[in-house]
């Protein structure tokens, strides 16, 4: 037997319940992971909610990003044995349990001086910064990059992606703790976006030939009075509609350009994770974690991640009682 955390409705988090469930059995390209520590993410909570566009099979047990030990192969996988460290980039059952199971392709060995919290911290953040900065984005040395919402999982390893490809980055946070978090991973510049008149300030820091958007109900038309010409910004996020003026568009011929990262290819993901796993290994990229909760804890972890309350920053993660 396992343990993992069962939603059988959508609804709010209270339907999350940590329940005893069957120990999954991998198949022949499958990697049964005992999971150390899982990443939560903004994502999992529309999910649950049934506010994603479509609503997950039910019973369902959520979460893709995970780190932990292999417990068991499937007979035709290559490359992964018994008691590697791993992290994983995607799973066929969810993350939010003691054990797992991902396709080989998502179950990627991680470094032996990196935290499995860090290496939680990974999957989903750093695949859709990777997306965002360079696949969608871009990115060219020496341009001026804008993250809005840096102090979160995306923003902190954009940032990180960004500096260390030679760009001058500028990042928003909840407050002042998140600005001088971001600045301490290499912003050049940060802005409290709590701030009234903030984006004047943002603005006359400007303009960026590249903006990664995680919140674009709100900051789509700002980003396009401060984008340069022939500027590119990139949505990784939003939650309602927009009002903008297309002629904001065309008169700086910009490009706005969506991030959905499941029509990432596998070629593409490979890419990203040799990036990812070299920035590890080389200390250019160093994963933050804010907080650490039980699994039985997944309904705080799941108001914590999208109210942002007491001014959360970095990473939040829970661990099995294993």
């Amino acid at each position: 037997m396992s343990r993992a955390i069962v939603m059988t409705e959508t609804g709010g988090p209270e339907v999350l319940k940590l329940r005893d469930v069957a120990m999954p059995v991998p198949g022949k390209t499958q990697v049964r992971i005992e999971v150390h520590a899982v990443g939560v993410n903004p994502v999992e909570t529309y999910w649950r909610s049934g506010t994603a566009g479509r609503n997950p099979k039910l019973p369902y047990t959520p979460g893709r990003d995970a780190a932990g030990k292999v417990h068991c192969v499937g007979s035709d996988v290559k490359g992964l044995k018994v008691g590697d460290r791993v992290f994983t980039t995607g799973a066929a059952t969810g993350t939010y349990s003691h054990h797992c199971l991902a396709d080989q392709n998502d179950v990627h060995l991680l470094p032996d001086d990196v935290s499995y919290d860090a290496g939680a911290s990974l999957g989903t953040p750093a695949l859709a910064a990777y997306r965002a900065v360079f696949t969608r984005g871009q990115a060219k040395s020496g341009e001026k990059i804008l993250i809005h919402g840096a102090s979160g999982g995306v923003g902190l390893i954009a940032i990180q992606l960004a500096k260390t490809h030679g760009m001058y980055v500028v990042g928003t946070a909840d407050n002042q703790r998140g600005v001088d978090l971001i600045k301490s991973v290499g912003c050049d510049e940060g802005f409290i976006h709590n701030e009234k008149g903030y984006f004047e300030k943002v603005k006359k820091a400007g303009p960026y030939n590249l903006i990664v958007e995680v919140i674009a109900n709100i900051n789509l038309a700002n980003d396009l009075s401060a984008a340069a010409k022939n500027g590119r910004v990139v949505i990784v996020g939003s939650r309602g509609e927009v009002k903008i003026n297309p002629r904001d568009i065309m008169v700086k011929e910009l490009d706005v350009r969506g991030l959905f990262l499941t029509t990432q290819t596998l070629e593409e993901k490979r890419e990203a994770v040799a990036k990812l796993t070299a920035g590890l290994s080389q200390k250019t990229l160093k994963p933050v974690v804010s907080e650490v909760l039980n699994l039985d804890e997944a309904a705080r972890a799941h108001i914590r991640v999208i109210q942002r309350e007491e001014g959360i920053i970095g990473k939040i993660i829970m661990r099995p009682k294993l």
